[in-house]
């Protein structure tokens, strides 16, 4: 259990002086907020938005393979 303290320890140092791990943090932030502007410009319930369309899509997919395996 010390030595995966200790690893962890040394790893935040790294991250703290490592200039690399700025930028892969700024980038992790940006994604986040695309992500919430999507959601938030589509909606995220299936009862509008995005996850309608996707949920139609999917019933759609569905019923053809059904239908073509029937067939």
């Amino acid at each position: 259990m010390l030595h995966a303290y200790l690893t962890v320890k040394e790893a935040l140092k790294r991250l703290g002086t490592d200039q690399e791990g700025v930028v892969s943090f700024e980038y992790v932030i940006v994604a986040a907020c695309i992500v919430a502007a999507v959601a938030a410009a589509f909606g995220t319930t299936t009862a509008s938005g995005i996850g309608l369309m996707l949920t139609n899509a999917i019933t759609t997919i569905t019923t053809a393979v059904t239908t073509a395996a029937s067939a």
